[in-house]
């Protein structure tokens, strides 16, 4: 029951999220919340990962959490899950995309589409924010702004953000960079 339960959520987040990786953190938040198969911190974590490793963030979560709930035929039908929306989609969508290529009402919709999914990946990137640069836990918070907000975390985001701004070098230095201050700040406490 496991087996089919991870496919049919996974499916529904792969037929559901328009946009790419970052646009399937809504529902993988809301999976997270439902299922509590990973904690909602995890996705960030997962998306560092994914940034610096081969594969989208959707397909390696899928492949994590399947694993990880179910072992590796869990891993596999989570992930399967996942891509075989879109497998569909683009097999029926290709048969005819040279007959409504032209389409006012094709190009309508991708008009439509747009800022849709800018918008979703939009508040991907504000959950994300949310979740590694504010504590937001209402139950531990005094009236001190450094119980709201993690300095250490929000000036190395400011930091990195100018680099990358400013210097423009490729996005693995950045992330290898990002990974030895995390050490460091670990050890340092």
């Amino acid at each position: 029951m496991i087996y089919l339960k991870l496919f049919y959520e996974f499916f529904k987040i792969g037929l559901f999220t328009i946009g790419g990786g970052l646009a399937t953190i809504p529902l993988l938040k809301e999976l997270s919340e439902s299922s509590g198969w990973f904690s909602i911190s995890f996705i960030t974590d997962m998306i560092a990962i994914s940034e610096s490793t081969p594969g989208p963030i959707g397909i390696n979560m899928a492949t994590y959490v399947g694993y990880n709930v179910a072992g590796m035929l869990g891993g596999v039908l989570a992930t399967l899950g996942l891509i075989l929306p879109s497998v569909i989609i683009v097999a029926i969508v290709s048969g005819y995309l040279d007959r409504f290529r032209n389409s006012s009402l094709v190009e309508n919709s991708f008009y439509g589409l747009r800022p849709a999914v800018t918008g979703l990946i939009a508040a991907a990137g504000i959950e994300i924010g949310k979740m590694v640069l504010f504590q937001m836990d209402i139950y531990s918070m005094t009236n001190r702004i450094s119980d709201l907000v993690d300095i250490r975390k929000l000036i190395f985001f400011v930091i990195i953000f100018y680099l990358i701004k400013r210097f423009k070098k490729h996005p693995v230095s950045y992330i290898l960079l990002s990974a030895v201050v995390g050490i460091v700040f670990k050890f340092a406490g």
